[in-house]
């Protein structure tokens, strides 16, 4: 599978990037910043997440839910409602919104809405990528670490100190 920045230089990217501009008042560049950033961010606590035993299981069940099945990137044009980064990050959110709205110039309100943006689509992805290769509990890690793509040392350093 491609990474997830991949996905945001194709026209399902293009797509999201221009409806969370739309949505923000914000310049679609600095967009596709924030979400470039934001992201593998999302992914990577995804990740830690599901490092434990207790957390792919629960990344396991939710994207088992038809509502992850990959049907929100069919609707990507209408979505552009509230997402589900409270579950994700927990109490962290807000350093994440903070630190992506220092490294981009954009205020943390419009970075806010763009991360709430991208987490069903991450959620989509990873689900319809879960059905597509049959990926059980023991493989959401696996699966996490193809979606996250090949970060750099510094991209993994900038989700670990945000984390």
């Amino acid at each position: 599978m491609a990474s997830i920045l991949d996905l945001l230089q194709s026209d399902l990217g293009q797509t999201l990037i221009n409806g969370a501009a739309q949505k923000t008042g914000q310049p679609a560049d600095k967009t596709a910043n924030v979400l470039s950033q934001a992201m593998p961010l999302i992914l990577g606590a995804m990740q830690r997440n599901a490092s434990t035993p207790e957390g792919a299981s629960s990344l396991n069940n939710a994207l088992s839910d038809q509502r992850h099945s990959g049907g929100v990137l069919d609707m990507l044009g209408g979505l552009f409602g509230d997402g589900i980064l409270g579950h994700v990050l927990g109490t962290k959110q807000p350093q994440v919104e903070s630190a992506l709205s220092k490294s981009s110039g954009m205020d943390m309100d419009s970075v806010s809405q763009i991360i709430k943006i991208a987490a069903p689509i991450l959620m989509g992805v990873l689900g319809k990528q879960k059905q597509t290769s049959n990926v059980d509990q023991n493989g959401i890690g696996d699966l996490l670490g193809s979606v996250l793509g090949q970060s750099g040392t510094h991209d993994q350093s900038f989700i670990e100190q945000i984390l």
